[in-house]
């Protein structure tokens, strides 16, 4: 998985420039984001090839409130306008519930969630793929990508997301 994200990554750097593939060229979008997290997500794009990509949501490695934050470089490997990979490190802030805790696999895995209400910090690397249809304001995505959890305590997790954005 690490050799793939770093291929991605390489790849990505050297790929010449191309237009925002973002719905009618338009910078910003907001809309809603399922599964690790579920809740809300907003992208901003910097350049054609970059844009900032923010969610805030439930259900998550950290057990409660988590807020995302991942700077993504777009590359366009399909040459369609509809479509497009992108890949991106990311922050993970998470913010727990008081007196709750899980975990994930067997007890004393290593795979800690939660414990006990305290803010939570991860990084995580996102591979995805946007879907724009034609003469639509929305923007449809999947993505996934492994979230290391660096405190309370650290752990491993993998992000999967569906979404989807509209641009006014």
């Amino acid at each position: 998985m690490t050799a793939i994200v770093i291929i991605l990554c390489c790849h990505v750097i050297y790929t010449p420039s191309a237009a925002a593939q973002s719905p009618g060229g338009r910078n910003f979008g907001f809309g809603l984001v399922l599964f690790e997290p579920t809740g809300l997500t907003i992208k901003d794009w910097v350049s054609s090839t970059n844009a900032f990509d923010v969610e805030l949501g439930g259900n998550s490695y950290f057990g409660a409130l988590r807020l995302n934050f991942d700077y993504l470089w777009e590359y366009y490997p399909f040459n369609t306008p509809y479509a497009n990979l992108y890949v991106g490190p990311g922050i993970s802030l998470g913010f727990g519930v008081p007196y709750y805790s899980y975990y994930y696999g067997p007890a004393n895995s290593g795979f800690l969630y939660r414990t006990d209400g305290e803010a939570g910090l991860g990084v995580r690397m996102i591979v995805g793929m946007d879907f724009v249809p034609a003469r639509t304001p929305l923007e449809f995505f999947v993505q996934l990508g492994p979230l290391i959890g660096l405190t309370p305590g650290f752990g491993v997790g993998i992000d999967f997301a569906l979404g989807m954005r509209f641009y006014p």
